[in-house]
């Protein structure tokens, strides 16, 4: 995944975070939405390795090895931030104080089911803490490529890797789109501004409900 789309995904997804909201954000991709929050929007960004007021990415050279984030890459810590040990980190998750997490995903399915720690007999990442995450954050926000490199979607009719959690996803954000998890199903609210809604039902692999006017990503905000 090229590095513009990762950073497109980083900056829509910022756009819903709210000033004063206490956030996680899983390794990878999703740590990159730091480094994006809208002007005049400060969020608590709590790392699930012990501590929050996690702030951007430091400049090269400027990195504290003793500062890291749950994936170990070098962040840093803005005035106000507390450091703390795993049992209280781990009970800021599960005692329901995140008013949301960023998580990405290998797929997400037409139930809000997220399947992102291992595909049998490949791939193991590892579950880290995002059981704990979705189910004791207030909204989870997938931030995840919309295909495999083979082009295989990651938006699935229904998952078939083993779940990581079940009916806890609430919005899909996607290079291509933005897919909000209802009751009745998945629907498409958002497209980005190089593509149209028949790609993205082509290259989507569960039904999508379609609105009479689906808007155009507006990054314009985006620091």
């Amino acid at each position: 995944m090229s590095n513009d789309k990762r950073i497109l995904i980083a900056k829509r997804v910022a756009q819903e975070l709210k000033n004063g909201d206490v956030v996680n954000l899983g390794i990878g991709l999703p740590t990159l939405v730091a480094n994006y929050l809208p002007p005049g929007v400060k969020v608590w960004l709590q790392s699930e390795n012990g501590f929050i007021g996690m702030g951007p990415a430091p400049e090269p050279g400027q990195e504290d090895p003793d500062l890291v984030d749950a994936g170990g890459r070098p962040v840093t810590i803005l005035p106000g931030g507390a450091c703390f040990d795993s049992c209280l980190s781990f009970s800021i998750i599960r005692g329901g104080h995140l008013d949301a997490t960023v998580l990405g995903a290998l797929q997400v399915d037409e139930q809000g089911n997220l399947a992102s720690w291992m595909i049998p007999g490949k791939l193991v990442p590892g579950m880290g803490g995002a059981m704990d995450l979705t189910v004791g954050a207030r909204r989870v926000i997938i931030a995840t490529e919309h295909n495999l490199k083979d082009g295989t979607p990651k938006i699935v009719q229904q998952c078939t890797l083993p779940l990581t959690a079940a009916r806890q996803v609430d919005l899909i954000v996607t290079e291509l789109a933005v897919i909000e998890v209802t009751p009745e199903g998945l629907l498409l609210k958002e497209i980005a501004a190089d593509t149209t809604v028949p790609e993205v039902i082509q290259r989507t692999g569960a039904r999508l409900i379609i609105p009479e006017k689906v808007t155009k990503m507006d990054l314009e905000l985006a620091s």
